[in-house]
């Protein structure tokens, strides 16, 4: 891996001293949070004299080598003002080990969810249109499409002046802008993961666009995209919210905590926007770049249907070693991938329509991670 990392320009190998050194011995003073990768320190460097955020990759972690190996070179060669900037790698003593730029204000959950800071509503609209920003990049403006497959608040990074920078390339995969979409292995995290992945088994743009819709529901509601600690008709953030819209009560969801202290306008768009984003049919979502302009008052508001679509998938079969479970069983012939209101349902004697009500996956499937 050293050639290939080093062929590259920007982040530069370290040592495994330097950076134990750095983070005080990986200490749980420095520690800034726990994933289901590892957990992530603050060090400081001498070159380049600045705070940095080393993520050290645990060696139960289901982000292993592969996924290691990926954001390197993928995130490497990436820059933008709305991505957070790898600095450097290393991979020794058995350590896997990423840094990246200090980012002063942490994680957007932090902030939605865990009230360490209260966001004021611009700030939240500029990190709506920031982290927008980011995936056009993603999506169009780079050589090639990158398919982040991973784009969720504790993902979105806050700098000092709280300006959103997308992190966490380790699932992200590069597909040939003719293309669109790579089948691979069932990966994302629940609450955020297009419904379509689980039946197509592929990484696009449009499902990065659902993932951004919820991120963008939950900037406005203050609420997680799954939350069982409220009422029934209001667990599913995406579900509650379109009942919402098509009563004409939009604004019930507004996070309560900024009280009435926000634009309507830039609210009910920033709302619309992400439900169209999370639209349950993949074609009748936006591409980012039709989200910001919508977002930036250059296009008219879309008119969406009154109640949530249920949308049918009439899809080849999956391979049946695609999607494995924690049970060790595999979706195979005449199976069921159970969701809360219905169902997908895979036949491939038959090639069945499936449909579902498009909630997100209840089930423990391997490379899924718990959000």
């Amino acid at each position: 891996m050293d050639n290939d990392f080093e062929a590259g320009t920007g982040p530069k190998k370290f040592s495994y001293n330097e950076l134990f050194l750095s983070t005080d011995s990986f200490s749980e003073e420095h520690k800034l949070g726990e994933g289901g990768f590892g957990g992530v320190y603050r060090g400081f460097l001498r070159e380049p004299n600045s705070y940095v955020a080393v993520k050290r990759i645990s060696k139960g972690s289901k982000q292993g080598i592969k996924e290691y190996a990926s954001e390197v070179k993928i995130i490497s060669r990436l820059r933008h003002r709305n991505l957070v900037q790898l600095v450097g790698w290393c991979h020794e003593k058995k350590q896997l080990l990423l840094v990246y730029e200090f980012m002063e204000n942490g994680s957007l959950d932090s902030h939605l969810f865990k009230q360490k800071t209260l966001l004021t509503w611009p700030i939240r609209y500029k990190i709506a249109q920031g982290l927008a920003s980011g995936l056009l990049y993603l999506h169009e403006e780079w050589e090639q499409c990158v398919v982040h497959r991973d784009v969720k608040s504790s993902n979105v990074m806050l700098d000092s002046k709280f300006n959103a920078k997308l992190g966490d390339f380790g699932l992200a995969r590069l597909v040939d802008h003719d293309k669109g979409s790579q089948t691979t292995v069932l990966a994302g995290t629940l609450g955020y993961m297009a419904p379509e992945c689980v039946v197509t088994g592929k990484a696009c743009k449009e499902s990065d666009v659902y993932s951004f819709g919820i991120v963008a529901l939950e900037i406005a509601c203050g609420r997680k995209s799954i939350d069982h600690t409220v009422p029934e008709n209001q667990v599913r953030l995406v579900e509650w919210v379109w009942n919402l819209y098509g009563r004409g009560q939009l604004l019930d969801a507004v996070d309560p905590k900024i009280g009435m202290d926000f634009d309507q306008q830039e609210m009910e768009t920033l709302m619309i926007v992400g439900l169209w984003c999370a639209h349950p049919d993949h074609n009748c979502r936006p591409s980012i770049r039709q989200a910001i302009q919508v977002l930036n008052f250059e296009a008219p508001l879309p008119i969406l249907p009154a109640t949530m679509p249920v949308a049918t998938y009439y899809s080849s079969p999956l391979n049946p070693g695609l999607v494995s479970f924690s049970s060790g069983a595999n979706v195979s012939q005449n199976s069921q991938i159970q969701y809360p209101s219905s169902s997908y349902t895979t036949d491939s004697s038959k090639n069945r329509g499936l449909q579902s009500a498009c909630s997100p996956l209840l089930c423990n499937c391997a490379q899924i991670q718990s959000h």
